[in-house]
């Protein structure tokens, strides 16, 4: 059953999933009952990379894959040469904010930027370079100038006007600074001037705090904000576009956090901003742009805080009405993660023992039957169609392998009674009862 898995990705697999987290390589390995999701996703990735932009809201309960669907599908993008990054929201990470809480989202977008060649993030600086490395092809052949020697030093004016007049080209806001501190970062990149090209890394990945400090240091007169981070992801967008790539993909996952903000005033700025955006995805003022959202179903449908309270979004965002668990419609902008049968639980926990088993160079006494006795545990406790979670069934099955390759002699169907299911869903219905009172600022 396995096929292709590098130890690497092995590794990464077990022991993110002990740890209750969804692995950063080799989730394609443990993809079950997910095809035609992942049919959905390639059409649209193909409609975005022949110039559209797309928003896609994961809905699913708590533990329901939705981190682990957003962690396919970088996978999958990046295999179609796409530029991936992934982000969480949290009480610090927003959409829209006055005191540096958007930029600080942005900020862990593009730490996070992912390609092929380093599908684990922190891409940034390598694309930069790529892209500069293009541009001096370029001027040498622009100018009949031999590859040897666009390096030199009497060329810099020559290449510095080059990325100017690109990034001029490319940009729509803010191109100006935006196309200094590329310069900058092509000074140092060529005299090896490492700090010039860390401060340059720095001013776009927004983390200057004071216009002061990056006039210092880069000499420019902006630095990147809560007001403009939007439009620099657009920015580098169309850069990664021109580099050839296909498009740009970010994905939000933990949405809930925009659900929690206390007062309705910045909630709803918030979601303004996904209209915002959402809008011009679909209305064609953003090209080769993908965005996911993933969320539960509060989120999504509840009319007091979730994104149905602002009624334009709730306008574009309800299910297709002719929509049922067996007719699904996979082309509209909210897709919903049902639970995996049995039968999709009983082929994952297969492949997990089979990884297991490679990773660690073992081979534990567990059969086909072993595992639907497992399950057949596991499903039948008391609780269990109430707070069971394909989290929990699979921390809980690779912990008893755990055990099982430690202490050979342990008895696994006495490990098999001894389950029990906890609910581990947060607690957002006393949240809700909580704010029912107080939802008024």
């Amino acid at each position: 059953m396995l096929d292709n898995v590098k130890p690497k990705e092995a590794t990464a697999i077990i022991n993110s999933l002990l740890g209750g987290v969804v692995p950063k390589l080799g989730v394609q390995h443990i993809t079950v009952g997910r095809s035609p999701e992942i049919a959905a996703f390639l059409q649209a990735l193909d409609d975005v990379k022949n110039g559209h932009s797309m928003v896609k809201f994961w809905i699913g309960d708590f533990g329901s894959g939705k981190s682990f669907m957003l962690h396919l599908l970088n996978t999958v993008a990046l295999k179609q040469k796409f530029v991936v990054a992934n982000a969480d929201f949290t009480p610090d990470n927003r959409l829209y904010a006055n005191d540096g809480k958007a930029v600080a989202l942005y900020s862990a977008i593009m730490d996070n930027i992912a390609i092929q060649t380093k599908p684990e993030g922190g891409a940034l600086a390598t694309l930069l370079e790529k892209w500069i490395e293009q541009v001096m092809s370029k001027t040498a052949l622009d100018h009949d100038i031999p590859l040897t020697s666009i390096r030199d030093q009497q060329h810099l004016p020559r290449v510095q006007a080059a990325i100017m007049a690109t990034i001029q080209e490319l940009t729509d806001v803010g191109g100006f600074d935006f196309g200094t501190v590329v310069m900058k970062y092509y000074e140092g990149y060529s005299t090896d001037n490492d700090l010039l090209r860390r401060n340059a890394l720095k001013w776009l990945k927004g983390e200057y705090r004071t216009k002061t400090e990056a006039r210092q240091d880069l000499g420019v007169r902006e630095i990147i904000n809560d007001v403009n981070y939007y439009d620099m992801l657009k920015n580098f967008c169309r850069l990664f576009v021109s580099m050839g790539y296909s498009g740009f993909m970010i994905n939000l996952d933990e949405a809930i956090n925009l659900y929690k903000i206390s007062t309705s005033v910045s909630r709803e700025k918030n979601y303004e901003k996904i209209l915002t955006i959402y809008n011009d995805c679909f209305q064609g003022k953003v090209s080769h742009f993908f965005l996911n959202f993933a969320g539960t179903r509060e989120v999504l449908e509840n009319e007091r805080r979730g994104l149905f309270s602002y009624q334009a979004l709730k306008s574009r965002l309800e299910t297709n009405k002719f929509e049922t668990s067996e007719l699904r419609d996979f082309a509209q902008p909210v897709i919903r993660l049902l639970p995996l049968s049995h039968n999709e639980v009983f082929v994952l926990l297969q492949k997990l023992k089979e990884i297991f088993d490679f990773n660690y160079k073992s081979e534990l006494a567990i059969s086909d039957t072993d595992i639907e006795a497992f399950m057949e545990e596991m499903f039948n406790k008391p609780g269990a169609s109430e707070f069971l979670t394909p989290r929990e069934v699979i921390r809980d099955f690779l912990n008893i392998l755990s055990l099982l390759r430690q202490n050979p002699g342990l008895e696994k169907r006495k490990l098999f009674r001894d389950i029990q299911i906890r609910d581990e869903r947060p607690d957002e219905s006393r949240t809700d009862a909580l704010v029912d009172g107080i939802d008024v600022l």
